[in-house]
């Protein structure tokens, strides 16, 4: 399991839904006053308040600010705290809206993300950008997997020895216990059911009846999930590079193999052999995978300062998720390629290895505890080895073997909480955003949602496989995106042509 986190219109105006400020009684019935009655301390950002933060962000201008929240949204009254961290990049005008956003994960920090919208001007002039780190992960309350989630993602799939398989197994086992012992009550409390009510209370806190969302990759799923359970406080919702949130996480992530593959053969390999002259790997797609195969076998005999496959395969998994990476990604595979012909090249080759698959682990830990403390895990062993084999056979090379590492939650001992049924009634329309090859969320999956989740709309970006589009250079993308956040303009499913892939 990775993680999650880049024809015409018919207008639909909805109106109604950018709210003016309310009292924070709005945060609902039910929320204890110790919570509902908090004010939001905003003060500039400084770097060490945001995790995750890209290198040369902006950080002017952003705000940041922390709120308490029940432990237990189903005993709010024990008085037992956790503590939210948040953003916000304030509009350039009078504030009549709050947009919270989420990178994705389940797991990852958000509270830089308001400073990717800085050249949204037509969103910013009237509305706040929320970011959050949402329970478990960044600067809001830690859990932990005391550092052994890398166990699982070290050991080669591909290497059929049984001792190695069983050994997989024994780690993903480790890594299961290891998170679940960690973090006590807390651990379970880790959900997505949790974390849209800590949104909610932040909904109130921040004065409004409705909130906007743009959510990306696993923020897809806790956007549905919020819109499902509170549809009266459901503003314009942007669902982009969607999981399948209709279903469980396991069909979402089993998706993955094929997705991943897609992109690499179909985008990546050939647009690496275009560039021959430059890289030397191969003068056609098939040319630069056989020398990938081959460099690749070669770390597997002689890993470089500990990094051998898994740990390549680990880069180029996120490397593939933007377009704008592709030239990095060719640099990586030529650095390994002449670290397995000559030594003294090692050095740069580990450092772009390493850098590729740096995870935190409290992101590792939310990322587990929510997707193995939800919905049903099926599967045993043996089904396990049997389809990391079955992928492998089917050509799903990249990621299909790596299955059988994602298997924590067969190990998981405690009963996961059921997941609500997801079907969009009586939700506003919600729109769905999706590139026709995108890796990590394959299209397959967003496409069931859209089928299954009533009144939502969907943007297919063709000849695109970026994960994560609103707001990342698609103008075209960004206009109507804006006009629905905006304006509320709903459009008609529709196709939207995607950008070049880059020079380099």
């Amino acid at each position: 399991m990775k993680r999650l986190l880049i024809a015409g219109v018919i207008p639909v105006v909805v109106g109604g839904l950018l709210a003016g400020a309310v009292p924070a009684s709005a945060s609902g019935p039910g929320v204890p006053a110790h919570y509902a009655g908090q004010k939001l301390d905003w003060r500039p950002c400084a770097k060490e308040d945001l995790v995750s933060l890209p290198p040369g962000t902006d950080i002017s201008g952003l705000e940041c600010a922390t709120y308490r929240t029940p432990r237990d949204w189903d005993r709010p009254w024990e008085r037992q705290d956790l503590t939210i961290a948040v953003s916000r990049l304030k509009a350039t005008g009078p504030s009549t809206a709050s947009l919270l956003t989420n990178p994705g994960g389940p797991g990852g920090a958000g509270r830089w993300q308001p400073t990717m919208f800085r050249g949204q001007d037509k969103l910013r002039e009237h509305q706040d950008i929320i970011g959050i780190d949402v329970r478990g992960t960044g600067k809001s309350t830690n859990v932990t997997c005391r550092g052994t989630a890398d166990l699982i993602r070290g050991l080669d799939p591909r290497d059929r020895d049984p001792r190695n398989l069983n050994q997989i197994l024994a780690n993903a086992e480790h890594v299961a216990k290891s998170c679940q012992n960690a973090n006590g009550e807390l651990g379970p409390l880790i959900t997505t059911y949790q974390t849209i009510r800590d949104f909610d209370l932040l909904r109130g806190l921040l004065g409004r009846a409705k909130i906007n969302w743009v959510g990306y990759s696993g923020g897809t799923w806790l956007g549905a999930h919020y819109a499902q359970q509170f549809p009266q406080r459901t503003g314009r919702f942007v669902l982009d590079s969607s999981t399948e949130f209709t279903t469980d996480w396991q069909k979402t992530f089993d998706r993955q193999p094929v997705g991943f593959e897609r992109r690499w053969r179909q985008d990546f390999l050939p647009w690496m052999a275009r560039y021959d002259a430059k890289y030397h790997f191969g003068t056609s797609g098939e040319e630069v995978r056989q020398t990938y195969e081959r460099v690749r076998y070669a770390l597997s005999r002689e890993p470089i300062n500990g990094n051998g496959p898994m740990e390549l395969d680990t880069a180029i998994i996120y490397m593939l998720y933007k377009k704008a990476v592709f030239p990095a990604l060719a640099d990586l595979l030529v650095k390994v390629r002449d670290a397995m012909e000559n030594p003294r090249a090692q050095a740069g080759a580990q450092a772009a290895v390493e850098a590729a698959g740096d995870f935190s682990d409290a992101q590792d830990a939310t990322f587990w505890n929510t997707v193995c403390g939800e919905g049903r895990f099926t599967g045993t062993r043996e089904s396990l080895i049997r389809d990391s084999r079955r992928n492998l056979d089917r050509g799903l090379l990249l990621a299909g073997g790596g299955t059988l590492n994602a298997s924590v939650c067969l190990f998981w001992d405690r009963e996961p909480r059921p997941l609500p049924k997801l079907d969009g009634k009586g939700v506003p329309p919600v729109l769905i955003v999706h590139s026709e090859h995108d890796p990590a969320t394959a299209i397959e999956g967003a496409r069931r949602a859209h089928a299954g989740f009533a009144n939502s709309r969907m943007l297919t970006v063709t000849g695109e496989g970026d994960h994560g589009l609103y707001a990342d250079g698609n103008p075209a993308l960004d206009k109507i995106v804006n006009a629905y956040l905006v304006d509320g303009v709903v459009p008609a499913d529709q196709s939207v042509p995607g950008m070049p892939l880059p020079v380099p």
